[in-house]
């Protein structure tokens, strides 16, 4: 019996160490194929490159680099290039969590987000460390979330943000399913003069902290769990729709 086919892409480019670790660990259970970004691409969101076109070079057996976004990779590999539909769409491991409003900025859930839209059952998996110790912890939990998807699915529209505490597989304690949390943003604009004494500028800051709430993607991480995230194509706040009905809103 063929393995299920398996698509591989990432944020931070075809050569980060952690998106070689999940294509070997996903390798046990599927044919992998991997096309991911040339380059770093972290933050692009759900960027589609339309005003340019894309390059995309053979890196090794199975392997592709594309000089766009993760989302240009996805959609270039399932409407042409590989010239099947897989069976599961994996985006990451990132370095570095992808939590709360995260998901908003992240090139890592938008690659499995545009899996999403294509209507493959899909994930993004971040390791919550940007100095990732234990990034075999992710791999392996990768595996074993696979097989239960490729088994089961997911609900039509939605995909999965999985995060995974930073720390050896046996003392992660246990598997928590999420809501989004809300995190608090604390960026400055710095601005510095170049050399020719053109101005510039830097989107910085300190590291972002989040409001704690129950149930929410942070709290699972704070108390050593896996999150396990569902994330829905429809983002439409039904609840203010009535509100605003109200409104009267007129030309």
């Amino acid at each position: 019996m063929a393995k299920p086919q398996i698509l591989i892409t990432n944020d931070d480019g075809i050569q980060a160490p952690e998106i070689a670790i999940l294509a070997e660990a996903l390798g046990e259970i599927g044919e992998v194929w991997v096309y991911a970004p040339d380059r770093q691409q972290s933050a692009v969101g759900h960027g589609v490159s339309l005003h340019r076109p894309l390059r995309v070079t053979e890196f090794k057996d199975h392997w592709f680099m594309v000089d766009g976004t993760p989302t240009d990779c996805v959609m270039l590999a399932v409407r042409d290039l590989l010239g099947s539909r897989p069976h599961l769409c994996v985006s990451g491991i990132n370095p570095g969590a992808n939590l709360g409003d995260d998901v908003t900025y992240s090139g890592t859930v938008a690659g499995a987000y545009e899996g999403m839209l294509l209507g493959i059952t899909s994930f993004a998996i971040s390791d919550v460390s940007y100095t990732p110790q234990h990034r075999e912890s992710a791999a392996r939990f990768a595996i074993k979330l696979a097989g239960q998807l490729l088994q089961h699915g997911l609900p039509k529209n939605t995909m999965l943000n999985v995060n995974v505490p930073d720390m050896p597989y046996d003392q992660i304690a246990g598997v928590a399913i999420t809501r989004m949390g809300c995190r608090n943003y604390q960026d400055e604009i710095i601005q510095r003069v170049d050399p020719r004494g053109n101005v510039y500028y830097w989107i910085g800051g300190a590291q972002p902290s989040h409001f704690v709430e129950s149930g929410t993607d942070f709290e699972a991480i704070e108390n050593k769990q896996v999150s396990v995230t569902p994330l829905h194509r429809d983002m439409t706040n039904h609840a203010a729709i009535e509100q605003l009905r109200a409104m009267e809103i007129r030309l």
